[in-house]
């Protein structure tokens, strides 16, 4: 089973605390209208009247032409960090999400892009890691491109 890979809690506290995205500047304060708003902290969706945070997020180390970055959501307040081998509450509320397989050296590797519908999520994981030169992969929302999480393998 592949591993449900959530932002590292350091991370998110110096955002929580002012720090630079990834464009370098502050997270901005708002507060969730209870939908739509995935945690990529603990992996849930931020309740309803609960303060969040959104930035640009780039999930990669350095710049290159696959070095995404766009829009992510965190809550405001302190939590518990998500992630494991179940899949996370983030991932139920879309009927489908764009998934990619990412090599080593942080590209794409072409051919394992698909957009999924929610209930074959953990059967196209496992398709794509079935391929030796896929190093991990995102899962991203089908709609607006937003990475949701990182997606490791299990060995």
């Amino acid at each position: 089973m592949p591993t449900f890979t959530a932002l590292p809690t350091d991370t998110v506290h110096a955002l929580r605390a002012g720090g630079p995205d990834a464009f370098g500047n502050p997270p901005e304060q708002a507060v969730s209208d209870g939908g739509g708003n995935p945690c990529r902290h603990c992996l849930r969706d931020i309740p309803k009247g609960a303060g969040m945070l959104i930035l640009a997020h780039k999930p990669f180390d350095g710049t290159h032409p696959y070095a995404e970055v766009g829009p992510i959501f965190l809550c405001a307040s302190d939590c518990t960090r998500g992630g494991g081998t179940d899949l996370p509450e983030i991932l139920g509320t879309s009927p489908d999400y764009l998934i990619k397989g990412y090599s080593s050296d942080d590209r794409i590797v072409y051919g394992t892009g698909a957009v999924t519908p929610t209930p074959h999520i953990t059967a196209q994981l496992e398709q794509i890691f079935a391929r030796p030169d896929v190093a991990y992969i995102h899962v991203r929302s089908a709609r607006n491109n937003c990475y949701q999480l990182r997606v490791d393998r299990d060995d």
